[in-house]
């Protein structure tokens, strides 16, 4: 279903602050398309969809799924302003429909600037990063030199107390080891002040895992934790002999042409145009703190990547459509750990049922001042990467989480979504275990 020429008219507010964009060369969008009327956003909405088959096997995707509808535009760009209207200073989303783009941003990049946030801009993604270090470690077994199943304390000896935490139980998140963030950050502004300019060990961040008892026994439950992943750089440096920057450069940022990816550690800032991200302090009604510059050495191979949303789309895309790993090493990433009703977590990758029946796959990403959503149809073909450029408010997390609505299940999934309360989001990728409102 394609938005009527009314609802995509009334998309954009009458400020004109909202803007979104069709096509290759992206048409600019107010009230109308190029020179045409709203009536064309709509037809470029309709002409822009390929038929995409169900995909078998997938958790919740239904025989009658069918092709994937439009994306639902005029819906999406409503949930970025609803996230501006909890406190977020800017959002946007890019949708990549094999060979069509869309964009949609609303908000600000910069508070002190006012200058518009752009789908183009570069921003922190956070735990995105796991399925990077995810996908070095799976290049690593195709090529023999590296077993998913031996204990972690066979490439790193001495690591961790217990041998029988292997690599696919870190890389899962089935490992138990305790994660040294919820206590990092357990005062939101004032923990990170205090690591914002701080550069870690991998051993330091370990050895703060290690303080605590473990969450479980290894293998038996998934317990998200940050330490896994700063566990998969060290096995990366180690197995390599180069640095993650090096590995994630010559394997995946090189191959796929990604002009927007760097992991700058333990440099502070972020080159070229891009958001500044913006923490909210747990104090009701305190100042938003820019967080942009930071060494993000508390997360590293955890956390610490910079993109876009057109080299996150790509990244995906070229993920599932087998360009990255052998069909065997895909596999194994897609095998889900049950996370709950809706969501599972593979190796370094999230798996999301969505209200339509169709799931996706990708990772969410939260750094101080940014949250990430990036995913794609399971064929590749259609990928979604959205950002708020605001961190620890619990109301705008989960409405960014109906990007995916609009841009999988269409107009009347975000119908739905829109008439309800935004479900709770489960707050993973950096305190998992602080519950904030």
């Amino acid at each position: 279903m394609v938005p009527s020429p009314a609802s995509v008219a009334r998309s954009v507010p009458e400020s004109g602050t909202g803007r979104w964009k069709v096509g290759e060369k992206s048409l600019m969008v107010s009230a109308t398309v190029g020179k045409g009327t709203a009536l064309g956003a709509a037809l470029l909405s309709l002409l822009a969809v390929p038929a995409h088959a169900a995909v078998p096997g997938a958790a919740t995707t239904t025989a009658t799924a069918g092709r994937l509808p439009a994306p639902d535009m005029a819906g999406l760009d409503g949930v970025l302003r609803t996230a501006l209207s909890q406190g977020a200073p800017g959002a946007m989303a890019r949708i990549d429909d094999n060979g069509t783009m869309y964009t949609a941003a609303e908000g600000v990049a910069d508070t002190s600037t006012g200058r518009a946030i752009s789908a183009a801009d570069r921003f922190r993604v956070g735990s995105v990063t796991k399925s990077f270090s995810s996908v070095v470690l799976l290049q690593l077994v195709d090529e023999g030199k590296l077993d998913l199943d031996a204990s972690v304390n066979s490439y790193l000896p001495g690591l961790l107390p217990d041998d029988a935490i292997t690599v696919r139980h870190v890389l899962s998140h089935r490992s138990g080891l305790y994660d040294y963030t919820n206590d990092m950050f357990a005062q939101t502004v004032p923990g990170f002040e205090a690591v914002r300019n701080k550069v870690f060990t991998y051993r330091q961040l370990v050895n703060l895992s290690l303080q605590k008892p473990r969450t479980n026994a290894p293998g038996a439950a998934y317990a998200y934790s940050n330490t896994n992943f700063v566990i998969a750089g060290m096995l990366i440096e180690t197995l390599t002999g180069h640095s993650v920057r090096t590995e994630y450069t010559n394997r995946i940022i090189k191959p796929l042409g990604l002009r927007d990816t760097f992991y700058v550690h333990p440099a502070t800032a972020i080159p070229g145009s891009h958001a500044h991200g913006y923490l909210t302090p747990d104090q009701a009604g305190s100042a938003l703190v820019d967080s942009t510059e930071q060494t993000v050495s508390w997360a590293q191979s955890a956390g610490a990547m910079i993109s876009s949303t057109r080299d996150l789309d790509t990244f995906f895309s070229a993920l599932v459509r087998g360009r990255l790993i052998s069909a065997t090493r895909l596999a194994q990433m897609e095998q889900w750990a049950p996370v709950n009703s809706t969501q599972g977590y593979g190796l370094g990758l999230r798996r999301r049922d969505l209200s339509c029946g169709i799931s996706v796959v990708g990772h969410t990403g939260t750094v101080q001042g940014y949250y990430t959503y990036s995913f794609t149809s399971q064929d590749g073909r259609r990928s979604v990467t959205a950002l708020a450029n605001t961190s620890n408010n619990a109301s705008v997390l989960g409405t960014m989480a109906r990007t995916l609505e609009s841009a999988f299940c269409g107009t009347k999934a975000t119908r739905a979504a829109s008439h309800g309360a935004a479900p709770a989001e489960r707050h993973e990728d950096i305190a998992p275990a602080i519950t904030r409102d």
